[in-house]
């Protein structure tokens, strides 16, 4: 026979908590956080922290249940049972911590009123019992009320708190009488104390969460915005290549009607309108130039170095510049040597330019992070692509603060996404920096090459 559960039904499926019920657990807060169990990220500390709350609970258990039979001339197995309650409350405390205040409050209630008819009959002389908190109900309430201030929100500790001096105050003023010795200021006083010691240790653990937090949300946004800063550099660069070849359909779409006799008025409308659609385009592009213009046109790749940078309307660079590039870094303090692998051809305008820039880029940062170094520039042209390879050793002069951004290694990445290509970039055993990049190439190889392994300037 198949059992159903007993908190769902076929039609209404499983049921959920009453509202009360729902809002008493939202204002009481029990939401847990790095103060409740395992109360610490390393495995040792919570083993050792398991290992002293057993402890103590075993010590209130035991030792407890002795010295309330002995004060109160109570039978060991009855008073045995209370404090094994405290105990079990101790131990409850770290997950349920409502539910273990409550079952050490009633514990201790408990213990007072069968300790009260014993009171009366105590002898006269010396001094009389704790009385209604004995030192081990105390020990473990004021425990357990730690543990439930670091769990529960303020106000759910100031009502615990005001229910357990009204229950002493029953106890002492009201139903006290024989001969006691009274401990429930003090009682009082030490669930105060462990009330703001426990809500001062859990607002500052939720600060710490938040500021983590916090930070966590700000390094992604960072992230994303560098992101989006570094796509907005290359799409600035490339108008220029998309720009000039609109311009090239545009004048090409003007001329195309001198070239042929008598030309069709079909073909003259036909030219007419790639002319038009040609011009459109450019002024669409001057447009989003405009929008992508960068704030600092004396330095648009925050590269920091003087003579590095490059006005957003110059014409972008092509790697005809790359021996320029290099003897402006030779001037700025770097040994660098360049060679040129394979027969040198030409590329397509966007590969050109990321090649250009990616090795401008390795440069610059070997100028900023390792300085006095030397440096190997090497540019490959393979049959299906062009590879870079930037290597430095490892700096010889201390290294300075970096006026940079700091994310030209993600630059260098979209680049290479943007054409399909590959990109290896890492620390080297002797302490230095290696950048490798592959780009496809897309355009067939010219007649005239010029012989390997030529050196650049």
């Amino acid at each position: 026979m198949q059992h159903e559960d007993p908190t769902t039904t076929p039609a209404e499926g499983p049921r959920t908590p009453p509202r009360a019920t729902v809002r008493l657990r939202v204002w009481l807060g029990e939401a847990p956080t790095r103060n409740s169990p395992p109360y610490s990220r390393y495995r040792w500390a919570r083993l050792l922290t398991y290992l002293v709350l057993g402890w103590i609970a075993l010590t209130i258990a035991v030792g407890g249940g002795a010295e309330v039979s002995e004060s109160y001339r109570i039978a060991f197995p009855v008073a045995l049972a209370t404090t094994a309650l405290q105990a079990v409350a101790l131990l409850l405390a770290g997950w349920r911590p409502v539910l273990a205040w409550a079952l050490s409050l009633t514990a201790a209630t408990v213990t007072a009123l069968l300790a009260r008819p014993h009171l009366a009959a105590l002898p006269p002389d010396g001094p009389g019992p704790n009385w209604p908190w004995t030192t081990p109900t105390l020990i473990a309430h004021i425990a357990v009320f730690l543990l439930f201030a670091l769990r529960v929100r303020p106000a759910g500790v100031v009502a615990a708190a005001g229910v357990t001096t009204a229950v002493t105050w029953v106890l002492q003023a009201l139903v006290g009488t024989g001969r006691y010795s009274g401990t429930g200021t003090l009682t009082v006083a030490l669930c105060a104390v462990m009330a703001v010691t426990g809500a001062a240790l859990r607002s500052r653990q939720q600060a710490r969460s938040e500021l983590v937090q916090q930070t966590t949300i700000s390094v992604e946004e960072r992230a994303r915005r560098t992101l989006l800063e570094e796509r907005s550099r290359i799409a600035r660069e490339l108008h220029d290549v998309v720009a000039h070849h609109m311009s090239v359909i545009s004048i090409q779409a003007q001329v195309a009607p001198h070239l042929v006799e008598n030309p069709s008025p079909e073909l003259l409308e036909n030219l007419s309108g790639i002319r038009a659609n040609a011009l459109e385009a450019l002024t669409e592009l001057r447009r989003v130039l405009g929008v992508l213009r960068s704030e600092h046109p004396d330095d648009p790749y925050g590269l920091g170095a003087p003579g590095t940078g490059a006005a957003p309307d110059a014409p972008q660079p092509t790697l005809d510049r790359l021996g320029a590039l290099i003897e402006n870094t030779r001037a700025a303090g770097l040994d660098v040597s360049a060679e040129v692998v394979g027969g040198i051809r030409p590329y397509a305008p966007g590969v050109e330019l990321s090649a250009y820039r990616i090795v401008q880029e390795a440069l610059s940062n070997a100028l900023r992070h390792a300085p006095g170094s030397r440096v190997r520039v090497e540019v490959g042209h393979l049959p299906d692509g062009l590879r870079l390879k930037v290597d430095n050793s490892a700096p010889r002069r201390p290294v300075p603060p970096s006026p940079g951004a700091g994310h030209g290694l993600l630059g260098m990445r979209e680049r290479v996404a943007m054409l399909g290509g590959r990109l290896v970039a890492g620390g080297t055993e002797g302490g230095g920096f290696s950048v490798t990049a592959f780009l496809p190439g897309d355009v067939p190889d010219p007649p005239d090459q010029r012989p390997t392994g030529e050196q650049t300037p």
